[in-house]
């Protein structure tokens, strides 16, 4: 029997003005019915692009060529009508960036619906039914409720949910899992990879599942493709390349893990930012005859952030932690008090809260939604330089950005690219780049490196370390990955329902949790159990 997916040499161009780029270059990948293989690779390695080209959807400057085989069926170049009949029903996709592939003007319910309605010609009343059965099952809160939501109403963790319920809703024989659990906290990619497997089991459903993190891979997949520059440079049983890796790029993506303590700042550091009581309350739409409720995102949280510190903050997805974040920044309703350099940051006027914004900088935990579109590369990194620094010559700020890109590991000839052009990582250290351009005294780092790969993460942690020694940032660090917590924080805020349940210093933390809901978060993340197979990838 022919296999589920067989792709034969296929070679991926994009043309770019007067020149063209190679993502991927004879590519040869072969999924069986039922089975599970991982595509690995460090960011821009062409993982992304080879399934998106195997399936219809580079962008119009993209170009694809060789053989893509589904069901024993050729599909590279099929017409788009053809595709769309494939996509959604038989072929489903779980991207990287739940923001980017949700459409923010429809709710959560109506984008699960309409697989449903268009595939498996559902009335509304039982497509509706089925969408609740989904949020349930990929264990999202309150489905009932959260049908309702628009995605920007959820934690970037629910939206990833969503995308699986929404792309399981029609039984797929073969699902593409394109970092599924990115955004997720070591307790929920647990729960998410034990829901894919449990939905393969009962559906017979192939996954590919890309990522750049071995730990996952060993956790979910029975064979594995590594990728590097395009090409496919290594495979094999998951475990066996594992244990005994060939090539270069799978030793470096096996070997890279977040390692290390940070020193702590001097014990008579000033204090550069206080937050006492606070609280961010959101208002939820009633029906027909209920009254509006309240939902409170944080609740009566308290600390203090000194020169040169960096506190972590930890939680599952939904704790409260990015929402926190906004509100020690005046970028969302709250009550409370923040300082930041003794000044009570409600009582500045507009003005002086937009000059007082160069010095409190913030990395978001999704790039492709922060980043315009419309800007290159080197427009968005010097952006802050043209409203904070408006004395400066384009080419000096050309210059900066360039120097800007080559900190934190990216080539300075991506000045001249577009966002959509870069993969996920390239994305995120634009981003920090962004922010370290106006050289600022506190930094917060909503999930910073959750698209990276480990080798990228390892270098983009020592570098803010670096910054912060040279230059004595603060760091207020959120994240979901505890090894990171672990190489970067002094000390660790725990929280859980928007409040703070446990604090204290990182080794504290990690060696004595005295909170129940602490000590999982640990053994969570200390979790690595995988299995693995027998066959190669081609």
């Amino acid at each position: 029997m022919a296999p589920l997916l067989a792709i034969k040499d296929l070679r991926v161009r994009f043309r770019l003005d007067d020149r063209t780029i190679e993502a991927a270059g004879g590519v040869e990948l072969r999924v069986e019915r039922g089975e599970t293989v991982a595509l690995v690779g460090e960011s821009g390695s062409g993982k992304t692009q080879t399934m998106m080209a195997a399936f219809g959807l580079l962008p119009t400057n993209g170009e694809a060529a060789g053989s893509v085989k589904f069901d024993g069926a050729e599909i590279l170049g099929l017409p788009a009508a053809a595709l769309d009949r494939l996509r959604g029903a038989k072929i489903a996709f779980v991207f990287q960036e739940p923001t980017s592939a949700l459409d923010p003007l429809y709710s959560i319910g109506a984008q699960i619906m309409a697989p449903l309605i268009v595939h498996s010609r559902l009335s509304r009343r039982a497509a509706r039914r089925r969408a609740l059965e989904l949020l349930a099952l990929v264990g999202v809160d309150r489905p009932e409720r959260r049908i309702k939501s628009a995605p920007h109403q959820l934690s970037g963790g629910q939206r990833q949910r969503a995308m699986i319920a929404m792309a399981i809703a029609n039984n797929p024989a073969l699902l593409i899992a394109d970092e599924p659990t990115t955004a997720l906290d070591a307790a929920l990619q647990m729960q998410i990879l034990g829901l894919l497997g449990e939905l393969q089991r009962r559906l017979g459903m192939a996954i590919v599942f890309i990522t750049h993190d071995f730990a996952l891979v060993r956790r979910f997949a029975s064979r594995v493709c590594v990728m590097a520059e395009g090409r496919v440079v290594e495979s094999g049983p998951t475990l066996e390349v594992m244990a005994r890796p060939k090539a270069a790029a799978t030793k470096a993506l096996v070997e890279a893990t977040a390692t290390g303590e940070k020193a702590p700042p001097p014990a008579d550091a000033p204090i550069l930012l206080e937050a006492a009581d606070i609280v961010v309350d959101f208002a939820l739409p009633g029906g027909l005859f209920a009254s509006k409720r309240t939902l409170r995102a944080v609740d009566g949280v308290t600390f203090s952030l000194r020169q040169g510190q960096t506190i972590g903050v930890v939680g599952e997805s939904g704790s409260g932690k990015s929402t926190l974040a906004r509100a020690l920044l005046q970028l969302t309703p709250r009550q409370g008090l923040v300082r930041f350099e003794g000044r009570d940051l409600a009582a500045l006027d507009a003005r002086a809260l937009r000059a007082s914004r160069r010095d409190m900088q913030l990395v978001l935990q999704d790039p492709f939604g922060s980043l315009s579109p419309r800007l290159t590369v080197g427009a968005i990194v010097g952006e802050g330089l043209l409203i904070h620094e408006p004395a400066m010559t384009a080419a000096e700020r050309a210059r900066e950005a360039s120097r800007l890109l080559g900190e934190v590991g990216l080539d300075p000839a991506l000045l001249n690219r577009y966002p959509h052009e870069l993969s996920g990582g390239q994305r995120q250290r634009v981003a920090i780049a962004r922010a370290m351009i106006l050289k600022p005294r506190l930094v917060v780092l909503d999930e910073p490196t959750s698209a990276l790969d480990r080798s990228v993460q390892k270098d983009v942690l020592a570098l803010l370390r670096q910054l912060q020694e040279a230059h004595g940032l603060s760091y207020l660090f959120i994240s979901h990955d505890l090894a990171v917590i672990r190489a970067m924080a002094d000390e660790i805020l725990v929280m859980k329902d928007g409040r703070i349940v446990e604090r204290g210093p990182t080794r504290q933390i990690f060696m004595a949790p005295r909170e129940a809901y602490t000590e999982s978060l640990v053994a969570n993340a200390n979790n690595l159990p995988g299995e693995a197979g027998e066959e190669d990838c081609a």
